[in-house]
């Protein structure tokens, strides 16, 4: 019973930033909660969290919404994994609106004590963000065929 009541949790929590309510998922995040993102050393604490994962990602993409492939709670933690689509509506780490589609897989584990979230692992293809949104780009066929030349060229040239 109590792992359906922690999958409750997580998917409220996140139905409440898909619907933007960005007070609701406050709500379920306990006043000790930390989270582990990519890119970052160290955990970030609650406020942290809000406003530089949460306010930044929802203004990014405010019509983003959470696809989910797989739910699973064992005790107290919940893992959910699927994708996460919207469109770059707003800044994004200094890059302006591209009015881009995006659509990136993700993992993320979330554990619950009392009703709330304590603890947040999220792990998100943030390469794949940038090359969608146009920060990194992606390689052309061009490129792809003269690396290959190339390498066929230094094998050739070894065997010489």
């Amino acid at each position: 019973m109590l792992d359906e009541q922690n999958k409750s949790i997580v998917l409220q929590m996140y139905q409440s930033f898909d619907d933007g309510n960005l007070e609701a998922v406050q709500a379920f995040l306990a006043s000790n909660f930390i989270a582990h993102v990519p890119g970052v050393t160290e955990p970030l604490n609650r406020k942290a969290f809000i406003q530089s994962v949460l306010k930044v990602f929802r203004s990014a993409f405010p019509d983003g919404i959470h696809k989910f492939e797989d739910v699973i709670a064992e005790g107290d933690k919940v893992v959910t994994r699927g994708t996460f689509s919207g469109t770059h509506r707003g800044e994004l780490q200094g890059l302006p609106p591209t009015g881009k589609q995006i659509t990136i897989p993700f993992f993320h584990l979330d554990r619950i004590v009392d009703g709330k979230l304590v603890e947040h692992w999220g792990q998100s293809d943030l390469l794949s963000l940038m090359q969608q949104v146009g920060i990194i780009p992606i390689p052309g066929p061009g490129l792809i065929v003269r690396k290959l030349y190339l390498a066929i060229a230094s094998i050739t040239n070894k065997r010489s």
